[in-house]
């Protein structure tokens, strides 16, 4: 079960915690990167009813042509949810710019939790530090984790060893293919860099994905990671 006062602890406000017993479904989405193209296609694939959850795991914004087109898109409906990516952050601090969002977007973004959560279930950015308690993590931590070494892009990554009975739902790397172990699921498979854009349909334990027929992106080969497969409980 998830630690939902360590998570508090930790997090304070920007934790959500949701009863995913209200909803029939829940799916999971990579980040979109401001391809709006691209997340009308798949939730055109996905055709979420309205007792449906879509949770996006951040990054909504930024690398891509239209963030406020996603954006409008995510404030649209109740049933899609957001947490807050690094990119998000960048943008509330100042450090990056984009076209066409507003003050009012602006605001929306910074109410966004930075994890959501259920039973068994933890959707945040990047992903979780197995080498401490969730109490004792940071929005930083959530936000951008991704090795346990000191090389970019180089395992040991931290889902490799995180081992927890709470399955953490994550992007912020993009991946050759989703990530799929007992403890997380990784979501990221690059959209905006010519990858696809992947959904995670919980009801039915299987991925949904588009791929685009762009590139809006270039990135260099070695910050693609290709996972290694693991069995699956």
């Amino acid at each position: 079960m998830i630690d939902s006062a360590g998570l508090d602890a930790a997090l304070g406000d920007a934790h959500r915690r949701i009863d995913v017993d209200a909803w029939t479904n829940v799916y999971v989405v990579g980040d979109v990167h401001g391809c709006s193209t691209e997340l009308e296609a798949l939730l055109d694939r996905l055709s979420p009813a309205d007792d449906e959850l879509v949770v996006f795991v951040g990054d909504l914004v930024r690398k891509g042509p239209d963030s406020a087109g996603v954006v409008e898109r995510v404030r649209s409906r109740p049933n899609l949810l957001t947490v807050r990516g690094n990119n998000e952050e960048k943008l509330l601090r100042g450090e990056k710019s984009v076209d066409g969002l507003d003050d009012d977007d602006h605001s929306w973004l910074a109410d966004q939790p930075v994890a959501i959560s259920w039973d068994g279930g933890l959707v945040v950015h990047a992903g979780v530090d197995p080498r401490k308690p969730l109490a004792q993590h940071t929005v930083d931590d959530v936000q951008t984790v991704r090795e346990l070494g000191d090389s970019d892009y180089e395992p040991p990554f931290w889902y490799d060893a995180y081992d927890g009975e709470t399955r953490v739902f994550f992007g912020h790397t993009p991946l050759d293919a989703p990530v799929v172990r007992p403890g997380a699921v990784g979501l990221d498979t690059g959209c905006v860099y010519g990858g696809t854009l992947t959904a995670y349909d919980r009801q039915h334990d299987r991925f949904v994905s588009v791929t685009p027929d762009r590139t809006v992106q270039e990135r260099p080969a070695r910050k693609f990671v290709t996972p290694r497969v693991t069995a699956v409980r």
